[in-house]
């Protein structure tokens, strides 16, 4: 910009901007390919492969432009997280119409990232549900010779079968089941609710060893116990555990802007508290935040609850003993 002309400034600079105060924003720059870091964010703009319509394609730059509206110090954790080492990793390319290419992109394109990183706790941004098969995968094979637990959050159960519909949103764990990248009872389901789901699904996890907390069981135990034993059944004979964030699993009160939402779901307060105590354990190693549709959503307020659970982790993992 000509520095001839007064107050005329690049947008960037323009804006308000306190001192004294850093935004999430201003913190999670964008990787420069080198740095060691601790946690990276991976967006996957995946939504084709949704059995209801959704834009959930677009939530990594919807989550990125709430990046703007926090700052990196909880009162509540009591933790300042802009000096940890997080970056941008930007986003896997989706092929336009092919969802097998798709898979195949994000579990390869994960697959180097963890070889160049191989200490790097992956945030990765959905896209739609069926991408944390493929994230799976890739994160079983980062840890070989080690067993992998799974602490899945969402009102559904997610293990449609294949023949009516193919890979979709709705099958990801049956496709993680079926495929024995991780066994039935290292997998704890949280939050899953009534009238979401199907009875044969339900008897299928069942019948695989999958542990399941209802909405109901969160709301009369309390989030704490559940996640007392949930640990306690995910981390038995594991030694490495992987979160799945479905945002659906929250009220619709909550997450207006999810394709699937309902009544019932669980509270926000009830999710943060949790992904800070799953991130102060040093076990768990990767995170995703799926079905969001920024679409449909009501002044961002989904996204931006996304970007609270994700900073809710991220003081947890800053708590982590050195």
């Amino acid at each position: 910009m000509s520095h001839d002309i007064p107050f005329l400034k690049s947008p960037d600079q323009a804006v308000f901007r306190d001192h004294m105060e850093t935004k999430v924003a201003h913190w999670i720059r964008q990787w420069d390919g080198q740095e060691d870091l601790l946690a990276g964010i991976i967006g996957v703009p995946l939504s084709k492969s949704s059995i209801s319509h959704s834009g959930a394609s677009t939530t990594p730059a919807a989550v990125r432009a709430a990046f703007k509206s926090f700052t990196t110090y909880s009162l509540e954790y009591g933790v300042d997280l802009q000096h940890l080492a997080v970056r941008d990793l930007g986003d896997i390319q989706m092929h336009v119409t092919d969802i097998a290419e798709c898979h195949r992109r994000i579990e390869e394109s994960l697959r180097a990232l963890y070889k160049k990183q191989p200490n790097l706790i992956p945030i990765i941004v959905g896209g739609d549900h069926s991408t944390s098969c493929p994230s799976l995968k890739a994160f079983a094979d980062r840890h070989p010779g080690q067993k992998v637990g799974i602490i899945h959050f969402d009102a559904h159960h997610d293990v449609r079968n294949f023949e009516d519909g193919g890979v979709t949103n709705g099958t990801p764990f049956r496709g993680i089941l079926e495929s024995g990248v991780v066994h039935g009872p290292h997998i704890v389901q949280i939050g899953i609710r009534g009238f979401m789901n199907s009875k044969p699904y339900h008897d299928y996890v069942k019948s695989k060893g999958v542990h399941v907390y209802t909405s109901r069981d969160v709301r009369r135990m309390g989030i704490d116990v559940v996640l007392d034993e949930a640990l306690g059944l995910a981390g038995k004979d594991t030694d490495v555990l992987y979160v799945s964030f479905d945002v659906d699993v929250i009220d619709q009160a909550y997450a207006p802007g999810c394709p699937a939402i309902g009544t019932g779901g669980i509270n926000p307060w009830d999710a943060m508290d949790a992904l800070y105590r799953l991130g102060t354990l040093p076990q768990v190693q990767g995170l995703d935040f799926v079905c969001i549709d920024p679409t449909v959503d009501v002044r961002n307020v989904t996204s931006r609850l996304a970007v609270q659970f994700m900073l809710s982790f991220l003081a947890g993992v800053a708590a982590r003993p050195v």
